[in-house]
């Protein structure tokens, strides 16, 4: 039986959600496969571009598979007469003259194309370099999007901007399983966000982490509730920093070994069995109630 949350219209809608977290393995994939899962016609968007693992979960049938890239420079030394004007111009320092020759660092370049219009001899011209790929696919009701960075790029900013622009998110639900952390990459991977997520554990590093990925989201002005993973009994650092700093705890989700197990061997669990089925499906319909609030009242701002 497919879910749809009862107590709003989401149709005809577009609503996106960007899960997160301050590190990795928070429990940040768990939960962006499994609400994805439990959605009518649903997009996971894979944007941890470094290790994407949603893949592993959803075993996608692969529909297409579609290369990235980016511009950078390259020199005809017949026409470069070492003015160093592009070497002045370059802040990345991308670029060097030395012995009489020019010199280009694939991996300092930024893609600005500056230093080809700069250029008085028109020695400079660019040409693609291919830094990943992506990847989409069908699961069920899911459309899989998955980028995968070449080993040795620097950055998956690219990657992510191309994953962000593909035209299946159009559909009505989209999951986007953000990088861990809160540097650059993820500030793109949520830049389109109606509504965040952030995934904490109940432990100190938890809790430092959630203030990391707090402060992004706020700073970013991104409406945004936690769900606390690995709940125990006692001490939650987590939760209380939540309370402390007025953040809405849309679900907290217990330690559970079961679970565990199943998120260990690759198996989405609200799709083998009912229990977790339906703990996702009201964590879901907290969420785009809550969403779709925050979307009004945002309007009215």
């Amino acid at each position: 039986m497919t879910f749809i949350p009862a107590s709003m219209d989401m149709e005809g809608s577009n609503v996106k959600i960007a899960v997160l977290s301050g590190k990795g393995g928070t429990g940040k994939t768990l939960l962006a496969v499994n609400l994805a899962s439990i959605a009518p016609e649903s997009v996971y968007v894979d944007c941890d571009v470094e290790e994407p693992n949603g893949h592993l979960f959803f075993k996608p049938d692969i529909q297409s598979t579609e290369t990235v890239f980016v511009k950078i420079p390259e020199v005809r030394a017949s026409l470069c007469v070492g003015c160093r004007q592009c070497v002045d111009f370059c802040r990345f320092n991308a670029l060097a003259y030395i012995n009489q020759s020019l010199l280009i660092f694939d991996e300092m370049c930024h893609s600005c194309g500056g230093c080809t219009l700069i250029c008085p001899e028109n020695a400079l011209s660019e040409k693609n370099k291919s830094v990943g790929r992506i990847q989409i696919g069908t699961s069920d009701n899911v459309t899989v999007l998955t980028g995968i960075m070449n080993t040795g790029e620097s950055s998956g900013m690219p990657i992510i901007k191309e994953l962000l622009g593909n035209s299946s998110l159009n559909e009505e639900f989209v999951f986007i399983d953000c990088p861990p952390g809160s540097s650059c990459i993820v500030m793109e991977s949520i830049r389109s966000a109606d509504y965040c997520i952030l995934v904490a554990e109940p432990t100190l590093f938890g809790m430092h982490n959630l203030k990391m990925v707090h402060e992004l989201v706020t700073l970013m002005g991104k409406p945004y509730s936690a769900v606390l993973n690995k709940c125990v009994d006692g001490d939650n650092p987590s939760e209380k920093f939540c309370i402390d700093n007025n953040i809405r705890i849309s679900g907290r989700i217990s330690f559970d070994n079961k679970l565990g197990t199943l998120n260990s061997n690759g198996m989405i669990s609200a799709r083998v069995q009912s229990t977790y089925r339906s703990m996702f499906e009201s964590l879901l319909q907290d969420i785009l109630k809550e969403a779709s609030h925050e979307t009004v009242v945002g309007s009215k701002r």
